[in-house]
């Protein structure tokens, strides 16, 4: 399939999957996970309606921004705190604030230019440690820490849960993201929005939509394979 075709055929399943959920298609945003991926199909994917792209590393990013104009960007992958300047000037959202620190970063960094940097906050559902992202029971500690800030501003949540063959067992950490997002939205805290919820990937994002997704974030199963 060309990435024209595959472009179509997500748009259908990711309507399919939010009228199934009884949800309006245009809350889901299909988010480009464009890593390692020639810029000719970031192209024809631009071309087919993909209007937001997402990068794993800033300094790929920086190189390919300026060669697909007219798309948004956002940062799906870890943020490390010496690229934060970089990432906050290229990104309209980044979905990976895993700690205190870089929240702390971003903070001063959105002081600085005026205009806070919009992010969301990952959590580690799965609890496993070769991922970043806060743990469940410290959420709502680690909000706390970042309402009110003048520089930044929450808009939601994001996982990479483990992997799991059937989608449908991805399913509990999907539903367990949004109820996390429920209990937050509630405390009503200054500058945190539980506007968004950055869940599911080329295997599971139907499910991921079916639970709540705004943000599916596909590569593979958008652009073909990673080549070598």
């Amino acid at each position: 399939m060309t990435v024209t075709e595959r472009v179509r055929e997500i748009l259908g399943r990711i309507e399919s999957a939010a009228r199934r959920a009884g949800r309006d298609p245009a809350e889901v945003v299909l988010v480009g996970a464009s890593k390692r991926q020639p810029i000719e199909r970031l192209l024809e994917a631009r071309d087919a309606g993909v209007r937001v792209f997402g990068e794993n590393r800033v300094q790929e990013a920086l190189g390919k921004i300026p060669q697909v104009p007219g798309v948004r960007w956002h940062m799906i992958g870890r943020l490390q705190r010496n690229k934060a300047r970089r990432a906050a000037e290229a990104f309209e959202l980044i979905h990976s604030v895993d700690s205190l620190r870089l929240a702390e970063v971003l903070d001063r960094l959105g002081r600085e230019r005026g205009r806070p940097v919009e992010c969301l906050v990952e959590v580690n559902v799965g609890g496993e440690e070769t991922k970043g992202g806060v743990a469940p029971a410290e959420l709502p500690g680690f909000l706390e820490a970042l309402a009110g800030r003048e520089g930044l501003r929450v808009l939601g949540l994001m996982t990479l849960p483990p992997w799991r063959e059937d989608p449908e067992e991805v399913r509990p950490y999907f539903r367990q993201l949004r109820r996390l997002a429920e209990e937050a939205a509630a405390r009503r805290l200054p500058g945190i929005e539980m506007r968004h919820l950055s869940m599911g990937m080329s295997h599971d994002f139907e499910v991921a939509i079916e639970e709540g997704a705004t943000f599916v974030r596909i590569g593979t199963a958008l652009f073909g394979p990673r080549p070598a």
